[in-house]
Order: structure tokens, then sequence, then C-alpha cells
């Protein structure tokens, strides 16, 4: 869970965050299979926090949701927009279009028909939407928003753009989230996403290999990986196979946007969520794709209140990339 605030002259200013780690079958492929067990961290992670704020936003995974772009007319009434979305969700969905929760924006004029707006369209199973309001409004908070995660990590890449050259214009960058159990990559060009897709990498296959090598349990071995307190084997036998693997993972995850699209290259490569934070991944990516290589901190221009540790939130920032995207929402109307 992560605050932000305004910090006055156009600037965001971190308030707080905290950091609850949940069992790896708590949540399986976008569905929380666990209630009671995340509503316990979501509990834990709000004492963490020690706000008064209670409006929040959350996300579904990208894998949970289906997206078009669809075109609407320009002069349409706001009846007549719904109607021709209704019908665009009705083809989409694979599922009855009763059980979808359903939402779309207009992006702008189309580029070759200025008659016609571009739209984006966004639906997903209600009950995916509803378990998470219910589980938000169990601890005591307010969903404001249901965002997709890949969405909210395009609004925190925004906050690192200007690190690129040009701001990232004309760049074709990856942005490589590697979670607990997925790894999700989002590829961007010119600062718009081009290619999106989940692959079964993640952190907990750390963790499971300290757990197996040391005879730890599972929690045990991701309490000492996450507090460095391991055997000094730990770097040599678990850790340089990791980050070797994970190499390889992205390079094969590359390899098949290149034969996806029509691009060739790949700019520069931003690693987020959790497994960004292990210290050498971003030497080793950069070693062998001979690319750019950055470790995500959306913050790096914000301030940071009294409550945060400066050291701490920069060693967490890739675990907080897509929260900070969430976060970021508070400030849409301004």
């Amino acid at each position: 869970m992560l605050e932000l605030a305004d910090g006055g002259k156009g600037m965001r200013r971190v308030e707080r965050y905290a950091i609850t780690p949940l069992p790896k079958d708590a949540i399986q492929e976008g569905a929380i299979t666990k209630t009671d067990v995340v509503e316990a961290a979501l509990r834990d992670a709000l004492k963490q926090l020690d706000t008064r704020t209670r409006d929040v936003v959350m996300a579904l995974p990208a894998s949970a949701v289906i997206t078009k772009r669809i075109m609407l007319p320009g002069n349409a009434s706001e009846a007549e927009i719904d109607t021709q979305v209704t019908a665009e969700a009705n083809q989409a969905a694979s599922f009855p279009i009763g059980d979808v929760s359903l939402d779309y924006q207009i992006l702008g004029p189309n580029a070759k028909n200025p008659n016609e707006n571009d739209a984006l369209m966004v639906l997903a199973r209600r009950e995916r939407v509803e378990e998470r309001v219910a589980l938000a409004e169990a601890v005591g908070c307010r969903c404001h928003v249901m965002d997709v995660d890949a969405f909210a990590a395009l609004t925190a890449y925004e906050q690192m753009a200007f690190q690129l050259p040009d701001n990232g214009k004309g760049q074709v960058v990856a942005i490589i989230d590697i979670g607990a159990n997925t790894t999700h990559v989002n590829v961007l060009h010119d600062n718009q996403t081009v290619y999106q897709r989940e692959h079964a990498l993640g952190g907990n296959t750390l963790t499971s290999e300290i757990s197996r090598r040391f005879d730890l349990p599972s929690e045990e071995a991701e309490d000492a990986k996450r507090k460095n307190l391991l055997p000094d084997s730990y770097e040599s036998e678990v850790l340089q196979p990791f980050l070797d693997s994970v190499a390889k993972e992205i390079g094969r995850a590359l390899q098949l946007f290149f034969s996806a699209t029509s691009f060739q290259r790949v700019d520069h490569i931003l690693l987020a969520g959790g497994c960004a934070a292990i210290p050498g991944l971003d030497d080793v990516v950069h070693s062998r794709m001979q690319t750019s290589t950055l470790i995500a901190n959306p913050f790096s221009k914000m301030a940071v209140s009294s409550h945060v540790k400066a050291r701490q939130l920069a060693s967490d920032a890739p675990a907080l990339f897509v929260a900070c995207g969430l976060a970021l929402r508070r400030f849409d109307t301004e």
C-alpha cells in the first residue's frame, strides 16, 4: 500500500507505504483464492501505514481483462456511445454480458478520420472486480477506481521517462515487471504500448530454491531473502544461477516480441517488480542483452515525507511500481 500527497508546485510527495507478504497460493491467475489471508494482509499493511486515508485505488491483473481499441462517432450522444460500446463488448466477451464490468476511455480524434474518436474499451468478469471491492470494504476502505496493473505501470513509467533520451520519444522501451509468480512484459514505442505478454517467471522460484537448498519453510526462506540473512554459499549456489535464468527468460521474452511485431530492437530495458531490487540483476541483464538496463524508481523526482526512510524507499521502489501508478490516479482531476 502506498500513499502519495500533493507536495506543492506540481510535485508529488511519498507520504507513507507498507509492504506485507502474501502466501504464494493466496492469489492464483488473478483470482483471490484465500480471501481471509488477503484480508488479513491488507489489515496488517493498513496498520503499518498508520493513515486516516481510506479512499483507495486497486487494480486487476492484465490477464483478467479484455482490452480493445474501438472507434466511436465524434458527434454521438452519450446514450449512442453506450449502445455501441455494449455491442462491441458483446462481441469481445467470452462470457455472458450480464457478468461483465465494462468501461471505456475516449482517447481523441482518429488520425485518419478526425470525425471519429479512438477509444479504449476494457471489460472484465464482474466477480473479479467485486471480490477486490469487497476486500477494501472489509478493512474499512472505499475503492474509488478499479484500474489495470499494466495501465498503472504506464502511469508510473511517465515519472521516469525523463531519464531516457528525448523523454523516451522514438525509443523502444521494454518494461519487465517481475512479480512473485509472473513476469509482465510491456513494450513501448514512442511511449505507447505496442506489445504485452505475461510469462510464468517470478521471485517465488528463488524462494522455493532457497527453501529447498537450505531446508527452510517457505515463509522463513522469503524472510531470510528479504533481510539478507542467508549463508555465504547463497550467492554462488542459488542467487547467481537464478539471475542467469531470469536474464535468459527476458531474452526469450524479447525474441517473442521481435517475432510477433516488426520491431527488431529494444533501446532500453526497465526492470520493475520485487525481483528487480535483487542486487546484480540489472548488470546480468545488461551483460546478456547488451542493452541499456535501468531499475524502476518512479519516486526519483518526488519529495519524501518524514514518515519514509529515503534509502529504504529506493530499495523498495521497483516493488512499488504498480502501486505508484495507482496512487497517481488521485491527481487525475487536477
